[in-house]
């Protein structure tokens, strides 16, 4: 399950006392561990500024999101936006909208997949990234402490 990730759903009949809506919910819990709810794009676009790290997820509707992709799609923060019930040919225009969908599942498919390719990058920084003195000294005192220990 994702830990640096979490999913901004932004939809004003938003009702976590509905089944149907608690369904969903938990369909994304199983891919992310944090599911922020709004009802207003306002408060998306807030939470989006005082987030101090990590990626966002933003899964809008497609009433709200025809404003709201506009004010959202040029934040680092972003990685993707879905649209749940859209507009195709409103919402395509948007090179981070990873597409307009009628069901919870192909949304959660998708993130399962970038999340996957995210931590892989993540996780795939080579070496020379790290300088050669910090292995290098890193490695002496290791040694010399090893050494130390000896009896």
């Amino acid at each position: 399950m994702a830990e640096n990730y979490l999913v901004i759903w932004v939809d004003g009949s938003i009702d976590t006392d509905n089944q149907d809506c608690k369904n969903k919910l938990e369909q994304l819990h199983t891919v992310i561990n944090e599911v922020k709810l709004c009802t207003k794009p306002k408060q998306c676009v807030e939470f989006l500024n005082g987030m101090g790290g990590g990626k966002a997820f933003v899964i809008s509707s497609g009433a709200l999101g025809k404003n709201l992709v506009h004010n959202i799609h040029g934040m680092t923060q972003v990685d993707a936006i879905y649209i749940f019930h859209g507009n195709r040919a409103l919402h395509e225009q948007w090179s981070k909208v990873r597409g307009i969908f009628n069901s919870m599942k192909p949304i959660c498919e998708s993130l399962k997949k970038i999340v996957a390719e995210c931590q892989y990058n993540y996780d795939a920084i080579p070496m020379s990234f790290v300088p050669k003195r910090m292995m290098t000294e890193e490695a002496t005192a290791s040694s010399e402490q090893n050494h130390d220990q000896l009896p």
